[in-house]
């Protein structure tokens, strides 16, 4: 019996230690949708804070947690007119991470569900998803 319990200890260790492997040495976009801010870090290391815009009144920014599923350096959004999403980082459905020119905005809700960061700040955070992959990248937005 002793042998049982502590084969099920060290699996349940084993798999904690490889659910926190997986995000402690990848990166981590999490977004608050309270603050308006997106922290993003590389380990346990904060590399970067940044004001983001989110879903405005009528519309929703889904909650949840999602690795990246495609990513374009530009791409125009056939449901708003065309509108450029520059560094565009899809990561659930239609929704996706990208720059935005409305920069005044920024810090406020006020997308139709994407979330928006300064062109720059989109820049680069698509860069440091190339670099580190999109299999070891996780996007994460909260309330």
């Amino acid at each position: 019996m002793k042998s049982v319990v502590q084969s099920f200890a060290a699996a349940v260790l084993l798999s904690a230690c490889l659910a926190g492997g997986a995000t402690a040495a990848g990166l981590e976009a999490r977004v608050s949708l309270s603050k308006q801010v997106m922290t993003v870090k590389k380990g346990n290391q904060v590399l970067y804070r940044w004001p983001v815009s989110t879903a405005r009144k009528g519309y929703v920014t889904p909650r949840g947690r999602w690795k990246p599923t495609r990513m374009h350096r530009m791409w125009r959004s056939r449901k708003y007119d065309m509108s450029p999403m520059p560094f565009s980082i899809f990561y659930h459905r239609g929704y996706a991470i990208h720059g935005t020119y409305a920069v005044k905005s920024l810090g406020r809700r006020a997308s139709h569900g994407c979330v928006r960061l300064h062109p720059d700040n989109a820049a680069k955070l698509y860069s440091l998803i190339k670099e580190i992959g999109p299999a070891n990248t996780l996007v994460v937005v909260t309330d």
